[in-house]
């Protein structure tokens, strides 16, 4: 396509390269500011880093393509202390049209490793911050980006893309919330030291869950979690009591007893007054009694349920995806055409300008000719041929 700025890609991201690779690439916080100053240093005054566990890349305006590849390439390898050609294996370039479209669909969480996942777009809105503030951002970067913030904007709007689960830990917090509404004034009680008990917790936590409680049978181990989580500690001793005041049950002990039973937790329910209580058993062997699901106010999700609830957003998304590529590239297309309109607008004083000077310069000849039309004509003939045997 005519009038696309020489926008260019360099980078590495989860389909390119490996995760040892993108490691080494990382560029950390404090190291950002050298990176745009070599940068500087290489001719590349127009630059956005995205340094993510995803993805490494380098978005940027050059004139000339092939160099500024080169530059940036050089660069991270010299960051990451990585040999030449380990390094062109995991990195790809992107140019024009194609690099514009990249960065459109990185911030429509449409190249992400989980399709729509929420927090890509505020991760470029960052990177874009960092590079105002080191002045690597000029008027063709700053354009293609609110161009591309429109469209994850509408995509967002108007597609199903990030509106589903599609892990146990998100899928664990959208059925809480269906339960209990508002998370904010819930208390969440978290049953043993299990990796994904606590990655459910967190996620609760960042969710909004008002306050967190842990229990083990161990009290010191729980303390050392309760602190990472910023949570309280219950005695272990204390755990049937604990279960009245929990509006959502994490438990993960693993222990091949029922942690929870049936009759204990029908005692909470009552002490509750009913308020209903969600048990998320991602035991294997089951922490929780099945029994649990014929009492009135309770609901019992095990990792199979909340596998499912995230395979159905998996599917979701990518069917929303198709139509949120849609617009991406119907808004690609907008900005192409601003591109177009803003170089003809740019192209049109130039050549205003020389029509304006070659009708005075036909008048002056012609008053030389004494108003001799055909002698006019040769002698702007002999003017343009003359000039061209100069440029030659």
């Amino acid at each position: 396509m005519e009038h696309w700025p020489a926008f260019v890609v360099v980078g590495a991201n989860h389909r390119s390269a490996p995760l040892t690779l993108r490691e080494r690439l990382m560029v950390e916080e404090e190291d950002i500011g050298t990176l745009y100053s070599r940068l500087r240093d290489a001719g590349v005054g127009q630059a956005l880093l995205l340094s993510t566990c995803d993805r490494v890349e380098v978005h940027t305006i050059h004139h000339d393509a092939a160099a500024a590849a080169a530059a940036v390439a050089g660069i991270l390898g010299d960051h990451g202390g990585i040999d030449p050609s380990e390094l062109a294996a995991g990195l790809f370039t992107l140019e024009g049209a194609e690099a514009a479209r990249h960065l459109f669909a990185i911030a429509a969480s449409l190249d992400s490793l989980v399709i729509g996942e929420p927090n890509v777009l505020g991760q470029v809105k960052t990177a874009h911050r960092v590079a105002q503030a080191a002045g690597m951002i000029g008027g063709d970067l700053e354009r293609l980006l609110a161009a591309a913030y429109s469209a994850a904007k509408r995509v967002r709007s108007t597609t199903k893309i990030g509106q589903r689960p599609v892990s146990i830990a998100a899928a664990a917090l959208d059925v809480t919330r269906d339960i209990h509404g508002d998370l904010g004034s819930c208390a969440g009680l978290l049953i043993g030291l299990g990796e994904m008990g606590e990655m459910v917790a967190r996620r609760l936590l960042d969710g909004g869950l008002g306050r967190l409680a842990v229990t083990h049978r161990t009290a010191s181990r729980a303390a050392v979690l309760a602190r990472s989580l910023d949570a309280n500690v219950i005695a272990y001793e204390e755990l049937d009591s604990a279960l009245a005041h929990a509006d959502v049950i994490v438990t993960c002990a693993g222990l091949g007893v029922y942690t929870v039973s049936r009759d204990t937790l029908e005692e909470a329910l009552k002490a509750r007054r009913r308020r209903p209580v969600f048990v998320i058993d991602l035991a294997a062997p089951g922490d929780a009694d099945p029994a649990i699901e014929d009492l009135d106010g309770a609901f019992l999700y095990d990792s199979d349920d909340l596998e499912g609830v995230a395979r159905a957003g998996i599917a979701e998304r990518e069917a929303a995806a198709e139509e949120a590529w849609r617009i991406v590239d119907e808004a690609l297309a907008a900005y192409h055409q601003g591109c177009a309109t803003r170089a003809t607008r740019t192209q049109a004083p130039a050549s205003d300008a020389l029509h304006r000077r070659m009708h005075a310069l036909r008048k002056d000849i012609l008053a030389e000719a004494g108003g001799d039309h055909e002698a006019a004509e040769r002698l702007m003939r002999q003017l343009f041929q003359n000039d061209e045997e100069t440029k030659q």
